[in-house]
């Protein structure tokens, strides 16, 4: 496995991901691949914006997304948040996702982050498991959301 930062030439991959696996909406159909090419182009040029990709086979199996975000507080200190976290069925519990939000965690430990943060709409005990097990505590804060 090698996990790197998305480029443009994921797309298709990413498309599929999400669109299949990821249990959020999927991709609207009018998206295109040269769409997603370009908004990926457009986040790999903002340092406090990664998409991390575990391949295998040179074939994109697993993302989590990480957004440094700048702060006022805590000594000015910025904090992170993940989102996107999805794994082709076929490459579940072989560890691609653990080991890309262990990479996601040290890049904003490196960048001075004071904490990160996720948030789930799953109710799986397996994925609740999964991000304790990562070092999340999920009774530490309680996340609302509004959707527009």
């Amino acid at each position: 496995m090698l996990m790197r930062e998305a480029r443009p030439g994921d797309a298709g991959a990413l498309m599929e991901l999400y669109g299949r696996h990821l249990a959020a909406a999927p991709p609207d159909a009018a998206q295109s691949v040269p769409l997603w090419e370009g908004a990926i182009e457009r986040f790999s040029a903002d340092p406090n914006y990664l998409i991390l990709i575990a391949e295998v086979g040179g074939v994109p199996v697993s993302t989590v997304t990480l957004v440094i975000v700048e702060n006022l507080t805590h000594g000015m200190r910025p904090y992170a948040l993940i989102e996107n976290v999805v794994t082709h069925p076929g490459h579940r519990r072989m560890r691609h996702a653990t080991a890309l939000m262990a990479k996601a965690v040290g890049i904003a430990e490196g960048r001075g982050c004071y904490k990160v943060m996720l948030a789930t709409g799953s109710r799986s005990e397996g994925t609740l498991r999964f991000y304790e097990g990562c070092g999340f505590d999920g009774d530490a804060k309680k996340a609302f959301v509004r959707w527009l």
